[in-house]
């Protein structure tokens, strides 16, 4: 499917992956409207001069009136819903607020999709931690959701509930479920990557949560916002997986980065931060049905987001 000239909703737009998918989305000539809850002003859509080049509407995911209007006023065909709270310890100091926002910002937002005339196909941006801990390493989509945390329940009900208006209305709604997802523009400092850059150009010590085995793949922004695209572009409904494909413990991660960035220190061990252990996705079924392959390496990602770094700090 080609998007030029498709009336698209992206909520989430100033966000890591919303920047840059809205970017691309411009970029192919849709018209693209953009929900906005906060100004966020070092975004990435704000720094790379997107934020003016699309209509954006002030408001929040849990006034369902409002949804109701932008849609319908906005001619809105296609919706990426990226829009989420996605930092685990702000889920576990607030949970009522997380629940809000990824549950019933999702279940409005396809609610009024449902009802919707012109609406024709929806993404949801879900998460690896949807599937909890299950006890295993590579999750496939069959695997279950089993969140048990704030965050990773949040994931699980947005997905199933996604899911359900799938099965039971016939709508065209996708799933993805995503790795960890670094790259220029990620200003939430308490994850791993951004985090460990910001530590090293400050010349202060990375910081380590557990024993530092901890196991994830990561997966570099612009390969995130090419998978949404062509997700949103096929006729495929249901969840699939996407990721880099390179599991790496996080002192492989903060090894790479001190690598990339000519550096070495020493690290700082802190306590566990209610998250699973090990974890990675088979993204084999995209591969197969969609065509998907990343294309960057854990490396050549990180040398892109460290001078995205070098600039801003």
């Amino acid at each position: 499917m080609d998007y030029k000239n498709k009336s698209v909703l992206v909520t989430g737009a100033t966000g890591l992956v919303g920047s840059c998918l809205t970017k691309k989305l411009v970029d192919m000539g849709a018209n693209v409207t953009a929900l906005v809850r906060d100004h966020v002003y070092n975004s990435g859509l704000i720094r790379n001069g997107y934020y003016h080049k699309i209509n954006r509407v002030k408001g929040d995911l849990k006034d369902f009136a409002l949804i109701e209007r932008l849609i319908g006023e906005y001619e809105i065909e296609y919706v990426f819903h990226l829009a989420a709270q996605t930092i685990v310890p702000i889920a576990n100091r607030n949970p009522v607020s997380t629940f809000e926002t990824n549950i019933i910002g999702t279940s409005n937002l396809l609610e009024v999709c449902r009802r919707a005339p012109l609406f024709k196909r929806a993404v949801v941006a879900s998460s690896d931690k949807a599937y909890g801990d299950n006890g295993k390493d590579a999750y496939t989509e069959d695997t279950p959701l089993r969140g048990e945390h704030p965050y990773d329940v949040s994931k699980s009900c947005q997905d199933l509930i996604s899911l359900a208006y799938e099965h039971s209305y016939g709508m065209s709604v996708a799933v993805a479920r995503c790795g960890n997802i670094y790259g220029a523009g990620d200003l939430n400092w308490s994850r791993l990557i951004p985090g460990t850059i910001r530590r090293l150009l400050n010349k202060e010590r990375p910081l380590v949560y557990g024993n530092g085995k901890m196991l994830r793949d990561y997966f570099y922004v612009e390969d995130c916002a090419d998978a949404y695209l062509l997700l949103g572009a096929s006729n495929e409904v249901g969840a699939f997986n996407f990721s880099g494909g390179e599991p790496k413990t996080t002192l492989e991660v903060i090894k790479m980065i001190q690598k990339v960035m000519h550096t070495k220190s020493p690290l700082d061990y802190i306590g566990s931060n209610n998250e699973i252990d090990s974890q990675w996705l088979d993204s084999t079924k995209a591969k197969e049905r969609l065509g998907f392959a990343p294309k960057h390496t854990l490396e050549t990602g990180l040398i892109e987001t460290v001078k995205w770094y070098k600039d801003i700090l």
